[in-house]
């Protein structure tokens, strides 16, 4: 894994600021490539609403954006906004396989609490 800042302004973030498991990096390639965006990186986010005050965002782009926090993983890269990373820094994103259903699960120990859908959360 590679972390480093798109931007060369500003303080690099801390190691670890974000992380996906190696069950995550395999779900977000394959559903890039079933998606027909290979080549795309992911950014992950929050954006304001939901149940419990924030909700999660995960979407393929093109490119990074000024400023961005950049994680590399073998054939995927990964970008977060500095805002988003204020509240998700020390998340683990994890893909998960279970009875009642599977997908990507966020752990979050900035979130204060979450509501049942698991997509949203105080920080």
């Amino acid at each position: 894994m590679n972390e480093k800042q798109a931007s060369p302004t500003g303080t690099p973030p801390s190691p670890g600021a974000i992380a996906l498991t190696p069950a995550a990096v395999a779900y977000v390639k394959q559903t890039r490539a079933r998606e027909g965006k290979d080549g795309q990186i992911l950014r992950i986010g929050v954006k304001a609403g939901g149940c419990s005050g924030y909700h999660y965002v995960m979407v393929f782009t093109t490119a990074p954006r000024p400023g961005d926090f950049v994680v590399e993983y073998e054939d995927l890269t990964v970008v977060v906004d500095p805002r988003s990373l204020a509240v998700l820094e020390g998340t683990t994103v994890d893909y998960q396989r279970g009875l009642l259903g599977s997908g990507i699960q966020y752990h979050n120990p900035r979130a204060t609490k979450s509501c049942g859908c698991g997509d949203s959360f105080s920080a």
